[in-house]
């Protein structure tokens, strides 16, 4: 992510003008928290006058919605869902879940999305904000995990748009918290960030030198965070509700035993869940070419990191003592106040952020060629020219698919259009230039176009997301472990293409 620049000196102007105040929002799968700066520094606010946590659940009582309580009829964990499909398997989560052809939850006598959820717990944010600080809320840079795909990206700003908020940016919630320490404590070198919140766990790499964030990899689960420790406990210490779990959780974060319950039987239960994390750091270790001793620190963000196991483990893993001057709770939100402040003011921070996956299209025989690899800086362009494989061809359809497998059937499929009115031409002769560009949210175009007639025609890649559960994080580390089969494999079908374009010329 680029942020605007200003001459060295320059004194940003006050956060709060009188068109109105930009802010950053960590839009969480438990909570969210909004954040402001004021006088050149980030602070969050307390909307609800009840803490800057605000719970990220909708209710419906008494024929009005209610954001941030819990009635008998409530919505939780809605960010995953976003930009999810109705057979995806982590829907099933969801009791409330109405059948159909999109995903749809019901609350009291309404058939809500996920987007139209998560616009009422954004909405709410927006009249606590202008009540608050007496203006209106011009913009937002919202946060998002950084393994969020282009559907689930969409679906957030939709959401935002429906809530009356202008989106400045979208920015990875690892980026943000490295964003935050950087201005409040001036670190500098390769820093992990590891966030582990409620719903979702992110792990990246940043370069902090000189000013400039630089993301050299990142890595993470969807579907892997504190709700699911909460699961665990109330299942297997037959604890009565998740939110006793839940308080019984962070009691034991502070004291050895409550009611009966030790410490050491909730980590137990949650040492499998902190060591699935660890190993999806590592495997960002070996993207990244490094080793945990190689950086100068790890930052831990998210409220699952309050837990002494987590602590622990982190520590054992990385060697060293892990950083946690802010609250990790409201790092996330302060770094994405501290990026709208520099997108809106002026800013000597420069942000560089990375493709989480890579992106490419399909060829002959079902084969991937990857147009930007993952980790890619964004924002990113790239091109790649392409011909037909039949004489007279007309068309050609463009497969956009994301994934590091040689192989579309083991990758994630993005969208199609097809490329109509190619020239009658022998096969090879006719030249199609494919660009690929991605923004700094991550939001990715497609564009084709045919030289010798100008034929052109692109999309903006809106995916139906059709996910398998933990898909995402899965892509990376089967593309580790299969990686060798994959290109045997891709070679043996390369040699095969060509044997089959020679006979057929020789016909």
């Amino acid at each position: 992510m680029l942020l605007q620049l200003v001459e060295p000196g320059q004194t940003a102007k006050s956060q709060i003008s009188s068109k109105g105040v930009v802010v950053g929002i960590d839009l969480g799968t438990t909570h969210s928290v909004v954040a402001v700066v004021q006088n050149g520094r980030p602070f969050v606010l307390d909307i609800d006058k009840k803490g800057f946590l605000i719970p990220s659940v909708l209710s419906y009582l008494e024929e009005k919605f209610h954001v941030g309580v819990v009635f008998d009829e409530t919505l939780s964990s809605i960010k995953r869902l976003m930009g999810r499909a109705p057979q995806d398997p982590i829907c099933s989560q969801f009791s409330q879940l109405v059948s159909g052809k999109a995903v749809r939850l019901k609350l009291g006598p309404y058939h809500l999305t996920p987007v139209e959820v998560a616009s009422h717990i954004l909405l709410h944010v927006r009249q606590g904000v202008e009540r608050t600080l007496g203006v209106p809320l011009e913009a937002a840079v919202i946060t998002v995990p950084a393994y969020f795909d282009e559907a689930a990206r969409i679906a957030t700003k939709q959401a935002a748009m429906l809530a009356g908020i202008k989106v400045l940016r979208l920015i990875n919630e690892p980026t943000a918290a490295a964003l935050a320490y950087g201005l409040e404590t001036g670190v500098e070198g390769v820093y992990a960030i590891y966030d582990f919140g409620g719903g979702t766990f992110d792990v990246s790499l940043l370069k902090l030198q000189n000013g400039v964030f630089q993301v050299l990899a990142t890595g993470g689960d969807l579907n892997l965070g504190g709700d699911d420790i909460d699961h665990q406990l109330l299942s297997q210490l037959k604890i009565s509700d998740l939110k006793k779990a839940q308080l019984l959780k962070e009691c034991l974060s502070n004291q050895e035993s409550v009611e009966g319950v030790t410490r050491s039987d909730i980590e137990a239960i949650a040492s499998p869940f902190v060591e699935k994390t660890l190993q999806i750091t590592q495997d960002v270790f070996k993207e990244a070419s490094l080793s945990p001793q190689e950086i100068q620190g790890v930052i831990l963000v998210g409220g699952m990191t309050r837990m002494p196991l987590v602590r622990r483990k982190v520590e054992t893993f990385f060697g060293k003592e892990p950083l946690y001057d802010l609250d990790p709770e409201k790092a996330v939100a302060m770094g994405a106040a501290l990026s709208a402040h520099g997108l809106t003011y002026g800013s000597e921070t420069l942000l560089l952020d990375v493709t989480p996956l890579s992106l490419g299209l399909e060829t002959m025989g079902g084969l991937v060629e990857k147009i930007i690899p993952r980790n890619t800086a964004l924002p990113a362009m790239a091109s790649q020219e392409f011909t037909t494989h039949q004489d007279g061809q007309g068309g050609m359809i463009i497969h956009v698919v994301q994934g590091e497998r040689e192989f579309v059937k083991d990758c994630l499929s993005l969208g199609r259009f097809e490329l109509k009115g190619l020239p009658s031409l022998p096969a090879g002769i006719a030249r199609v230039r494919v660009d690929f560009a991605v923004d700094a949210e991550g939001l990715l175009t497609v564009s084709a176009f045919e030289k010798t007639t100008g034929l052109s025609q692109h999309i903006e890649v809106h995916p139906s997301s059709q996910l398998d559960e933990n898909m995402l994080s899965k892509i990376i580390l089967e593309s580790h472990k299969h990686g060798r089969d994959d290109m045997k494999k891709r070679y043996m079908k390369e040699e095969k293409l060509k044997s089959e374009r020679v006979s057929l010329f020789k016909t």
